[in-house]
């Protein structure tokens, strides 16, 4: 269980650096599609190469119909559009403002699960709701004297970023779950590469941004964002439990925070620190139950 947690919180780590590593390529000219296309190339290429070195080793897998993989392809382009509307919004406001309107995933999830099951949700999940909105909105500074203006585009692509993760979420665990994660998670980011390869043609490859700084972003960005964090969970995730999972996944939030404070040097007052803790406070609460739950399982199936 330890080690599940550690590959748990690690790569929600991965996750948290990246909006720092996209701030500083754009500091150096690249353009949004140059990042997006980038990391799923890169990303795309590390995955497969995995999957091929497994079959080369022996290693054993599923495999999958024809009819399964062009699913999972095609779940893979929700992926393809959190990157591109993300990664607009970090164009456009702060990067501790852009992880804060990417996790308003959390409830956004629990209203399309309410949606699709058509059921109410119970009153500690409204609560963390309404924890999640006041953390946000004392994280973004909306309480205090001097409000920030923020750029409205950005706003509304950071929320449909948020809003593509949860459809993500939602759809994840509907097809593929027999196989192996590499090779799951190789088929999903070949879906996000032909959605992102669509919207930004990959000029990238022909007009020479690779060998003027770009490959470096391309690698960074592929290693942290599409290699490590899904290998990292599919693996974590089970040893781990979903509820102590959803705990130490938050952690994205403060290392984003903290990233843009001490490389990016964006001004990050105390309540927006405050607003940060009272929003992993949430999550943490909210997912107490089913962490004891999996605890008391694991307890009585030892004994």
């Amino acid at each position: 269980m330890f080690r599940g947690s550690v590959l748990v919180f690690l790569g929600a780590c991965s996750f948290g650096i990246l909006s720092t590593f996209v701030k500083l390529a754009y500091k150096e000219g690249f353009t949004l599609g140059d990042v997006t296309g980038t990391q799923v190339f890169f990303g795309l290429i590390f995955l497969w190469m995995i999957v091929l070195l497994r079959q080369l080793l022996g290693s054993k897998s599923n495999s999958a119909s024809f009819g399964e993989m062009l699913k999972l392809v095609a779940m893979g382009t929700s992926t393809g559009l959190v990157s591109i509307f993300y990664y607009k919004c970090v164009q456009l406001v702060p990067a501790s403002i852009a992880i804060l309107l990417l996790m308003q995933f959390t409830w956004m999830s629990l209203l399309m699960d309410s949606i699709l099951n058509r059921r109410l949700p119970q009153f500690p999940q409204v609560a963390m709701v309404l924890l999640v909105l006041l953390g946000t909105c004392m994280a973004g500074r909306l309480f205090s004297d001097q409000i920030p203006t923020f750029d409205w585009a950005g706003i509304g692509f950071g929320m449909l970023a948020a809003f593509c993760y949860t459809i993500f979420l939602t759809i994840n665990g509907s097809a593929g779950n027999h196989l192996h994660p590499t090779t799951k998670s190789a088929l999903l980011l070949t879906g996000a590469c032909i959605l992102v390869f669509t919207v930004f043609p990959p000029v990238f490859l022909v007009n020479g941004a690779l060998g003027q700084g770009l490959f470096k972003w391309g690698l960074v960005l592929a290693i942290f964002g599409t290699v490590i964090p899904p290998l990292f969970f599919a693996y974590g995730i089970p040893k781990a439990g979903l509820g102590l999972s959803a705990i130490l996944s938050a952690a994205e939030l403060p290392v984003a925070v903290l990233m843009s404070s001490l490389v990016l040097q964006e001004e990050v007052w105390s309540v927006q620190w405050l607003g940060v803790v009272l929003i992993l406070a949430a999550i943490a609460v909210s997912n107490l139950h089913s962490f004891r739950k999996s605890r008391r399982q694991g307890q009585l199936a030892t004994t």
